[in-house]
């Protein structure tokens, strides 16, 4: 009884990328990428103040129509906030 090889078959080899970038393009691409994360860190920046501190102008307040204006004479007071009593510690 002959035992008979199998022939192998060659696979084709797979196509590669290859990017050849000078110096000065890599330079270039790294002063862009700057660019574009400070502009980004500055709009998101300017955007959570917008979002969070908006604009107190006193005028604009619907609310603030309706009292009448302060005089300099009178003192505006916040409220204060006291506790109760004194914290006890929880045991389980």
């Amino acid at each position: 009884m002959v035992v008979r090889k199998k022939k192998r078959v060659k696979k084709k080899p797979a196509k590669r990328f290859r990017f050849q970038l000078s110096l000065a393009e890599i330079a270039g691409i790294g002063i862009v990428s700057f660019c574009l994360f400070l502009w980004m860190f500055l709009l998101g920046i300017w955007a959570g103040q917008t979002i969070l501190l908006p604009s107190s102008d006193t005028g604009t307040s619907p609310v603030a129509g309706r009292h009448a204006p302060l005089s300099f004479d009178q003192k505006t007071t916040t409220p204060v906030i006291r506790p109760q009593g004194k914290k006890k510690a929880v045991t389980r």
